[in-house]
């Protein structure tokens, strides 16, 4: 095989892909259910993948299911991302002594491979890459985790109830960026995978697998029901300029009416794959002679975000999840050429009070549509 080509392999392939993964020192990270979610964590030899398993979403709600069949990859986002392993979300930064002697933590990322990953935690992680990892000052410890990182995408079929990944132009097929690809296909010929070569690292992982060369058919109908996904997302971003829906909304009353339903809990940017704001904390041990220096995850809807000069800038929640939304859909834009927003739906299941951001972008823009009917 070459890059561009394709192959199929069963489903004990795809077992065997875990192992041959492992073998070569890698420590494989996928999907699998726990605590009645479809988690992602580290695979071992006995694999552990979900078959059998799919979710039902919609605002405020996720709940796994049992299907009919033993498809693996039959489910959309749960509530963890891969961003925890680039970005974690707890890290030492340095440790210091009694005479102010700082020791950097020193960060030896383990070789790493992700199976699974669909088309809008693919562009995620990009994204994330153009965030941590590129500028005058990138992050040293997501380079060196993003180094080496060996990327196995899904194609997704069956998308989620809160899924718009079409919508935004991430999925929910994979185009670049991958080493393998996988269509997960059960039909009257079995449960089989088509895999598509992204990289000579994947060929030759690929080389080591039972595998055959995909006829032509199995090839345009896996690119078939892959496109025909595009028109089964649950959810759209409407199909207005966002960014200047988000400009010319700064005063607009309906951020009010958000906020009433808002509880700034943060679920939507800690569920989210690319919101990547940290702080830091020192804490010291009960002599005073050791101390440490961590970075964990911050959230723009904790009141001390934004605290500056003896009082947070952003004190209402109104304010708060304007920030949010306007910087994730607009301004991102300024500052990183890209949305902040890959469609993945997270923050749409994972917010107790339910509220949609599609909705919200959608209602904004009626407001101002109405309001310029309205003029004169």
């Amino acid at each position: 095989m070459t890059i561009g080509d394709a192959a199929v392999i069963d489903r004990a392939g795809l077992d065997r892909l875990v192992r041959v993964l492992r073998a070569q020192g890698y420590r494989v990270i996928g999907p699998q259910m726990r605590d009645n979610a479809i988690v992602l964590d580290e695979l071992d030899d006995r694999v552990r993948l979900p078959a059998g398993w799919g979710v039902h979403t919609e605002p405020g709600r996720y709940r796994l299911h049992r299907r009919e069949d033993e498809a693996v990859f039959a489910h959309s986002a749960g509530p963890g991302s891969w961003k925890q392993f680039l970005h974690p979300p707890h890290r030492k930064i340095a440790a210091i002594d009694a005479n102010l002697n700082l020791e950097p933590a020193e960060e030896i990322p383990a070789r790493t491979a992700f199976l699974g990953v669909r088309g809008c935690d693919m562009a995620a992680i990009a994204t994330l890459g153009r965030v941590l990892g590129g500028g005058a000052h990138p992050d040293p410890g997501f380079a060196a985790r993003r180094a080496g990182l060996f990327l196995i995408a899904v194609n997704c079929t069956e998308p989620g109830g809160v899924c718009f990944c079409a919508s935004m132009g991430t999925g929910p097929g994979v185009s670049a960026g991958y080493d393998l690809a996988l269509t997960e296909r059960i039909d009257d010929l079995g449960h089989r995978f088509l895999v598509d070569v992204g990289s000579e690292a994947g060929d030759q992982i690929l080389s080591s697998l039972i595998a055959e060369p995909a006829a032509e058919s199995d090839i345009a109908t896996a690119r078939a029901e892959v496109a025909a996904a595009a028109g089964r997302m649950g959810r759209a971003m409407p199909n207005v300029d966002v960014r200047e829906v988000i400009r010319d909304s700064r005063e607009s009353p309906h951020w009010a009416d958000v906020a009433s339903r808002c509880l700034t809990c943060a679920n939507c940017t800690m569920v989210c794959p690319t919101c990547f704001c940290t702080t830091t904390e020192d804490v010291t041990d009960l002599t005073g002679d050791h101390a440490e220096r961590w970075e964990h995850w911050a959230s723009c809807f904790e009141l001390d975000f934004s605290y500056l000069h003896g009082g947070s800038v952003r004190q209402s929640g109104e304010s708060r999840y304007r920030q949010w939304l306007s910087h994730k859909l607009g301004t991102w834009h300024d500052q990183f050429g890209s949305s902040g927003c890959v469609g993945c739906g997270r923050c749409i299941a994972w917010c107790p009070a339910g509220i949609d951001l599609t909705a919200e972008v959608t209602r904004l823009a009626d407001l101002l549509e109405g309001a310029d009917r309205d003029q004169p």
